[in-house]
């Protein structure tokens, strides 16, 4: 049975944790002054398209998205704790217009948050006073525009790291060191340094203050109209 291809580049739509994707600029000036998309734009763009064409979805995790996903909850608990919000629960409602989609982790009505579980106390942003991933600054600006809102939240959170991940990170060092079965010294080390009870609250939250930058969200509509082109250039190479 044939793969019917009914669809074009006009159906894609920009997911907001995947704008830092296709927003940069590609490296060879002529590209760039042509107005062409970055070769990493250019892969996101050819595995949406072979998703839709296998009818496939494209997973992706690690130990860090893991642990996000995991302490997502209790993260919320534990910022709206400390900043004083009172009761929040996470917005599970899926948003789109006609350039990007997505769902926020919180939605106030005055601004959006999102939240990141650092996997550990050294990527943890204590110091940083810029946003240290520039997907997130980008992946907030999707969400405002969906959620027409005027600023937004990015909270880092040092959450303790569930014991069935630490488990693993031990019983690989020992695995990889040459120690057989797992050691219970070497667990404790990683128990110790991956878990934080004995750490002020304070300490644990660092929130980066994003404002809407009308300029940068349209940007974004730009690169997704690029995209949709060389999404119907890669249909015209294949049918």
């Amino acid at each position: 049975m044939r793969t019917k291809m009914n669809f074009s580049g006009r159906q894609f739509k920009i997911r907001c944790s995947a704008i830092g994707h296709i927003i940069g600029e590609p490296k060879l000036k002529a590209a760039k002054e042509a107005g062409e998309l970055s070769e990493t734009a250019k892969g996101y763009c050819e595995d949406w398209l072979k998703g839709k064409i296998f009818n496939r979805k494209l997973e992706f995790t690690n130990k860090y998205t893991e642990k996000g996903l995991i302490m997502e909850d209790a993260s919320i608990d534990f910022l709206s704790e400390q900043l004083g919000l009172g009761m929040l629960f996470k917005d599970d409602q899926f948003l789109e217009n006609d350039y990007m989609q997505g769902h926020m982790d919180i939605s106030l009505p005055d601004y959006v948050f999102d939240v990141k579980n650092s996997w550990s106390w050294e990527t943890f942003p204590l110091f940083e006073t810029e946003v240290p991933t520039s997907g997130y600054f980008w992946q907030l600006q999707g969400y405002m525009e969906l959620a027409n809102k005027k600023a937004a939240k990015l909270i880092y959170v040092l959450s303790d790291t569930p014991q069935h991940l630490i488990e693993r990170e031990a019983r690989n060092y020992c695995f990889y060191n040459g120690f057989g079965d797992m050691d219970i010294e070497i667990y404790n080390e990683f128990y110790n340094k991956l878990t934080y009870q004995d750490v002020d609250p304070k300490l644990k939250l660092k929130v980066f203050d994003i404002p809407r930058d009308q300029q940068a969200i349209e940007r974004i509509k730009i690169q997704v109209e690029k995209c949709r082109i060389y999404i119907d250039k890669l249909l015209t190479q294949i049918k």
